[in-house]
């Protein structure tokens, strides 16, 4: 991708997704829409692309067999998870290992835990990145643990939170392959234009602690993530890729069929790693070449983080 593309607006990849492809040639060809959600999702209408029909969700039917228990429990899945996941995750969120997560998080807010992010962003990855635009999966690992910070989406922060060491890293790593790439004004970590054009970022963890770095870990919530990293592999047929930095994300992808799907590994971005080769790993550009190979220039991923507040989802 040259430079000056880096420098498009969000609205004019838009234009170029909107375009209607050639047979065997979208990267959204094969993939359906979700029903429409209510207004509470943050996906923006003209950055999703079209898609043909997926297998109809029906959500009220699926609710009607809930009981009592479950319906409480799964509230902020209900109302917060996008239909175009809860449609693949249906039955997992009804089992006994994620109900017992349920539970486990209702008791953390009734002792009056701070739990981060905020239970509203908890599937915001979802709401951003419905399963028929993914075009890439960045696996995270724990969310961050400190006020403002965390927000569903994994490495992003909300401004006026600076972006954290391993965000700047990765800003590092992009820059490298394409030089005319600036990082948002004033140090800014908010990735949400990544995820409004098919990025993916998904942490292995939900939720954490206040201050208390992997205090939800093995509850329950790596089971669930791996089932959407699953979902993603089966789903999207004609391939995406997928980008695990450091090796609990490589143990995430790595059970991934190589020939459909293109999975780049490299170590972590944190500081304590990334001078072992993250700086120099390429994944931002390699991801651009196999998705301009295999489904057109159209399919470029526009890593351009200047954008208008609005445009960002602010």
């Amino acid at each position: 991708m040259a430079t000056s593309s880096l420098k498009r607006k969000a609205i004019d990849l838009a234009a170029a997704e909107a375009k209607k492809p050639k047979a065997n040639a979208s990267i959204t060809s094969f993939f359906g829409p979700p029903k429409p959600v209510a207004s509470t999702s943050s996906t923006n209408p003209a950055t999703a692309p079209s898609a043909p029909p997926v297998a109809k969700f029906e959500k009220d039917k699926w609710l009607e067999k809930l009981t009592v228990e479950q319906k409480d429990l799964l509230k902020l899945e209900i109302e917060t998870l996008h239909e175009s996941w809860l449609a693949h995750l249906k039955d997992e969120v009804l089992s006994k290992e994620f109900l017992d997560l349920k539970r486990f998080l209702k008791r953390e807010g009734e002792s009056g835990k701070k739990v981060f992010p905020p239970f509203e962003d908890v599937y915001s990855w979802s709401r951003h990145t419905p399963l028929h635009t993914v075009k890439c999966v960045v696996v995270g690992q724990d969310p961050y643990h400190n006020y403002n910070q965390a927000h569903g989406l994994a490495f992003s922060t909300r401004p006026p939170t600076p972006a954290p060491p391993s965000l700047k890293n990765i800003y590092i790593a992009l820059k490298k392959d394409y030089p005319g790439f600036q990082p948002p004004p004033k140090n800014g970590g908010l990735l949400t234009p990544w995820a409004d054009r098919g990025v993916l970022l998904l942490n292995t963890c939900l939720t954490v602690r206040a201050h208390e770095a992997n205090s939800h870990a093995n509850r329950g919530w790596e089971r669930f993530t791996q089932k959407v990293i699953d979902t993603v592999a089966k789903v999207r047929t004609r391939g995406v890729v997928f980008l695990a930095w450091g090796t609990p994300a490589g143990k995430r992808v790595a059970k991934i069929d190589k020939k459909r799907h293109c999975v780049l590994q490299s170590v972590h971005p944190s500081p304590l790693s990334a001078s072992r080769g993250f700086f120099d790993c390429g994944h931002f550009k390699k991801t651009n070449e196999w998705l301009r190979e295999r489904y057109g220039p159209e399919a470029e991923i526009n890593w351009d983080l200047n954008v208008a507040p609005e445009e960002a989802g602010v």
